[in-house]
């Protein structure tokens, strides 16, 4: 369902409604623009409730949009929105209103930024941290000539706490060109930010009253009234240092510093970035103080301000989630971890701003002493991990798959090459659905199979993900990972305890004659059903649950290829993976000299845009239906089934 019901009728927006794309917010007076900014609230809120997705970020922004827009000449001007959870606002004034409630769907508009969905969107993003380097991209783009305007990067006091926005704001210091960057500061990323970064801009929005600005153009300070004047300058002295006190961070590494400023005022945001457009010369930093969810009191109240939600209803804020059938994967792991850390007091946990996404908020309830939210910041939480392995703790490092990309050199260097038991819970394997691409994790399995000393499993069903958790627990060999998908179980039964797995054996699941298939992690489902499928039509098979990536089980791969016609391997990864590491071994022991027929089942080599998990999951061609196919063109037998099929 992508429209309003009758009783969420869409908001009344005639403000809004003259609105066609940013040029039209030049003709509108400051105060129009407040206005608008009211119905443009009410309108991402009556688009979310129909689509789900991320409001409480959108919500912070709205007023900052508003002003953005309305202030610099986009798209000539280029917006580089941090993570881009926050840009519904902007694809509602950016000409995709029309479309704002295909939010997240299926042929829809991506619930990022996304270069190839519009101009307005010059730098895609759903990973964190990003922004400032783009921004100083087309900055340095434009001084080398390029057809490019101003460049503004949005980020967020969580964002801005990882290490590539240090980099960023070092580089930029350093460099000197005409850049703005807005701190985006609601003391809240996903989950509340740590660190001393966080710390720090509490302090800073503090000191004095919001409405007091430091101001970069000398004459703009010099126009205000002489209370005020007077004012501004203290708050200025006491926020930027000046006056003999120390220096803000931001200036040290050379920039401009302005705020903290009001994020919801829209005049003073308005007054705020005309003057800095017109006088600047060099970074700028504008800090800007905002409420995530604000404007709508169940986001305010809920203790996430609704980061990410299902369709619900606007009047009472009720989220319209389906009961689940099956133990989510994520609180399986979660409980189970808990579990374990009960008699085990060297386990402990660390994930990277994501306690509640990964399930370690469950343990962080029970031992809150042995949990470890370290922001967003991946590379930090693995080396940080692998030192609290090498001090003889037991690790368990929970990020998501396509986040832990992020932290791969980290992976390699600091873990796999000293050997350090780190256990990798790698949530968020596969297709993960709305997402869409940038979530997706479709290569774990073969950036961390191709590292020296690493175990790798997957989960074919949440009770293997209780023995997967276990087992990790029990290994102190060198580093462990278990990848499991988004979303409910199979609904099979879970032990009471898990067993220890024998590392590198997989198992035989479905006994058969002619063809094998078999699974890596969560396929194994579709792969029962397609087996089922195949011994309709009088094709015997054998499904067999491969467990581990590396090392492999290779007695069950030689006997599976000694005892039938063919071998087809199923994984929810990009090629190079699991399917790749049974044809080299294949290949290396001469097995594929003879008349034996494999294939290799992947995700196909391109992404894939948001849907259903289902229907990516068909648009890979994965779906039991494609694996009945696969068999059946191998062994040559499927013109007999269209016969059949015809008959």
């Amino acid at each position: 369902m992508t429209d309003q019901s009758p009783d969420q009728a869409r908001p009344h927006t005639p403000t809004l409604d003259r609105v066609a794309c940013p040029a039209d917010l030049k003709q509108l007076s400051d105060a129009e623009l407040a206005t608008l900014a009211d119905e443009l609230r009410a309108e991402t809120i009556s688009a979310v409730s129909v689509t789900g997705g991320h409001l409480g970020s959108s919500l912070g922004v709205v007023e900052l949009t508003v002003a953005i827009h309305a202030v610099f000449n986009t798209p000539f001007d280029k917006l580089v929105w941090d993570v881009g959870h926050q840009c519904y606002p902007h694809k509602i004034l950016t000409e995709r209103r029309s479309r704002i409630r295909t939010l997240r769907q299926k042929g829809g508009l991506s619930g990022f930024t996304k270069r190839s969905e519009s101009d307005y969107d010059p730098f895609g993003a759903a990973h964190s941290s990003t922004s400032i380097s783009a921004a100083l991209g087309f900055a340095t783009g434009r001084d080398l000539g390029a057809p490019t305007g101003d460049a503004i990067a949005v980020i967020g006091d969580g964002s801005i706490s990882a290490g590539m926005a240090y980099e960023a704001l070092n580089n930029a210091g350093h460099e000197g060109r005409r850049l703005f960057v807005i701190l985006n500061d609601n003391e809240m990323s996903i989950a509340p930010p740590t660190g001393a970064m966080s710390n720090y801009l509490s302090d800073l929005a503090s000191t004095g009253p919001l409405h007091a600005l430091k101001d970069l153009a000398e004459g703009f300070e010099k126009a205000l009234p002489g209370p005020l004047r007077e004012g501004a300058q203290r708050a200025r002295s006491l926020v930027t240092g000046e006056h003999g006190s120390s220096a803000t961070l931001f200036e040290e590494l050379g920039f401009d510093y302005i705020g903290p400023i009001d994020g919801h005022d829209v005049r003073q945001l308005l007054q705020v970035l005309r003057a800095t457009r017109a006088k600047a010369t060099g970074p700028i930093l504008i800090h800007a103080c905002t409420v995530k969810g604000k404007g709508y009191s169940p986001a305010e109240l809920s203790d996430d301000c609704y980061h990410g939600v299902a369709k619900f209803d606007v009047k009472t804020g009720k989220q319209k989630k389906s009961a689940p059938n099956a133990p989510q994967y994520t609180k399986v792991f979660g409980e189970t971890l808990t579990k374990l850390a009960e008699s085990d007091s060297r386990i402990c946990a660390v994930t990277a701003a994501m306690p509640g996404g990964t399930g370690v908020n469950i343990m962080g309830k029970r031992f809150p002493g042995r949990v470890f939210d370290v922001g967003i910041a991946e590379q930090h939480a693995v080396t940080f991990s692998a030192g609290l392995a090498a001090s003889g703790m037991k690790p368990f490092c929970a990020i998501y798959s396509s986040f832990l990309q992020r932290g791969y050199d980290q992976v390699a260097h600091d873990v796999a090459l000293q050997k350090l038991p780190v256990k990798f819970a790698i949530d968020r394997a596969g297709l993960v659905g709305a997402d869409g691409p940038t979530h997706a994790g479709a290569f774990d399995i073969g950036y961390l199979g191709s590292l020296p000393n690493m175990t790798v499993m997957a989960a074919a069903d949440e009770a293997e993900l209780v023995h997967m958790v276990t087992t990790a627990a029990a290994y102190d060999d060198g580093p462990i990972a278990f990848r499991y998908p988004r979303g409910e179980g199979v609904g099979t039964d879970l032990p009471e305890k898990g067993t220890v797995l024998e590392i590198g054996k997989g198992r035989i699941v479905r006994e058969g004659e002619r063809v094998a298939l078999l699974s890596l992690g969560a396929h194994l489902s579709e792969c029962l059903a397609a087996a089922e499928e195949l011994e309709a039509r009088g094709v015997s098979v054998t499904v067999a649950d491969a467990r581990f990536a590396k090392p492999l089980d290779t007695d069950l791969i030689a006997q599976l290829t000694q005892n039938h016609e063919a071998l087809i391997t199923v994984e929810q990864g990009a090629e190079g993976g699991f399917g790749a590491f049974v044809l080299h071994w294949l290949a290396k022991t001469g097995r594929l000299d003879g008349s034996l027929k494999v294939r290799s089942m992947t995700l196909p080599d391109r992404f894939i845009d948001q849907a259903s998990p289902t229907d990516m999951y068909a648009d890979a061609g994965l779906t039991a239906h494609d694996i009945m196919s696969t068999a059946l063109h191998v062994l040559g037998v499927e013109t007999a089934l269209l016969s059949a099929t015809r008959g």
